[in-house]
C-alpha cells in the first residue's frame, strides 16, 4: 500500500526542513512512503529546498494561486502517482507528524473513507480565547450545514483513500477545509475525526489575516456551498418566503377593502403581486438549479470514470 504525504508550500524555505524530518519514515501497513511538495508560486527557495532534501515529487505554479488550488492539486497528482492513501499535511510544522499513523489507521482498517485530526483546541496555547471560539463556532455552523459529525472542521491534518480523492473537486480559491467536508457528506463518502496533537508556532498563519477577516471569508465561503450543494433547498426557502409575505399583503389589502378602504392600501396589492410573482420566479430558478446539481454529478461520476481509466494505463 502506497501512502504519499502532500505538503501545500508558499514560501516555507525555513519551515519545510523541520516538517520534512518530522515525517515518519515507516508506518505500519504502509509499503511506500512518498512526499509530494506543492509549490504555491513561491518567491523563495522553497522548490531548491525541497530538492536537497528529497522529496519525491514536487509540483509548482508559475504564481501564487492560493491553499485551496495547492490542495486540490495535491490531490489530483497524488492519484496519478498512484497512492492509496493521501495524507495533507501544513508545511509550518503545526501538526505532529507522528499521529499521521493515528490518521490513516482507520483507512487502512476500512473504518473511513476521509480521516480529520481533531485538534485540542482548548489547551492551544498560541490561540487567543476568541480564536478558540471562532474554531468551534466554524465547527458546530459545518455540523448543521453537512450534517457531518466533525470535531474540527478547520483541520487541515486530513487523510483520504484513493476513492475519496477521486471524488473531490475544490472550486473555491480561499480553503478547501470546508467544500470537502460538505462534498464528502453529498457523495456518500465516510468521515471520521480522530484526536491528534500540535506542535508550537513557527509563524502565524497565512490564511487567517485577522479573525474579521476570517469571520467574513468564513461566512461568505459557508454560505456559497449551501448555495452551490443544496440549491433547491436555498431557492425554494426563498420563494415560500416571498409567497407567505405577499398572500400576508394581500390577505391585508383584502380586509381593507371589505371595510370599503381599499383605495387607501392599493400599494399593499401591487406590493403582494410583486411578491408573488417573485415568489413564482424563484421557485422556477430551484428547480432549474437543481436540474443543474443533477448534471454537475453526472459530469463528476464521468470524470471519476475517466481518471480511473487513464490511471489504470
Amino acid at each position: 500500500m502506497k501512502l504519499i504525504i502532500q505538503i501545500p508550500c508558499y514560501n516555507e524555505e525555513e519551515s519545510l526542513p523541520i516538517t520534512f524530518s518530522a515525517i515518519p519514515k515507516q508506518i505500519k501497513g504502509i509499503d511506500e512512503i512518498e512526499i509530494l511538495v506543492i509549490n504555491d508560486g513561491s518567491s523563495d527557495n522553497t522548490v531548491n529546498v525541497a530538492k536537497k532534501l528529497g522529496v519525491h515529487h514536487i509540483v509548482s505554479f508559475s504564481k501564487n494561486l492560493g491553499l485551496a488550488r495547492a490542495f486540490d492539486a495535491g490531490l489530483k497528482n497524488s492519484v496519478k502517482l498512484g497512492a492509496d492513501i493521501i495524507v495533507n499535511l501544513d508545511a509550518d510544522n503545526q501538526y505532529c507528524a507522528d499521529d499521521i499513523e493515528k490518521l490513516i489507521e482507520p483507512i487502512i482498517e476500512h473504518k473511513a473513507d476521509i480521516v480529520i485530526g481533531a485538534r485540542p483546541i482548548d489547551t492551544i496555547k498560541h490561540f487567543s480565547i476568541f480564536k478558540k471560539f471562532l474554531q468551534k463556532l466554524g465547527s458546530f455552523v459545518m455540523k448543521r450545514i453537512s450534517g457531518a459529525d466533525i470535531s474540527d472542521a478547520p483541520s487541515g491534518f486530513r487523510a483520504f483513500s484513493k476513492e475519496a480523492a477521486l471524488k473531490i473537486n475544490i472550486f473555491d480559491n480561499y480553503t478547501y477545509t470546508m467544500e470537502s467536508i460538505i462534498q464528502a457528506q453529498r457523495k456518500g463518502l465516510s468521515i471520521l475525526s480522530v484526536p491528534i496533537r500540535v506542535n508550537d508556532d513557527l509563524r502565524p498563519s497565512r490564511l487567517v489575516k485577522n479573525n474579521f477577516n476570517y469571520i467574513f471569508r468564513s461566512a461568505k465561503t459557508m454560505i456559497r456551498f449551501f448555495i452551490i450543494y443544496h440549491p433547491f433547498r436555498f431557492f425554494i426557502s426563498l420563494a415560500v418566503i416571498f409567497f407567505i409575505m405577499g398572500l400576508f399583503l394581500g390577505f391585508r389589502y383584502l380586509y381593507f377593502f371589505l371595510l370599503g378602504d381599499g383605495q387607501g392600501h392599493i400599494q399593499s396589492l401591487i406590493l403582494c403581486g410583486l411578491l408573488i410573482t417573485g415568489g413564482f420566479q424563484t421557485a422556477l430558478l430551484a428547480i432549474i438549479s437543481d436540474l443543474l446539481a443533477i448534471n454537475r454529478k453526472l459530469v463528476e461520476d464521468i470524470q471519476i470514470k475517466v481518471q480511473t481509466l487513464q490511471n489504470r494505463k
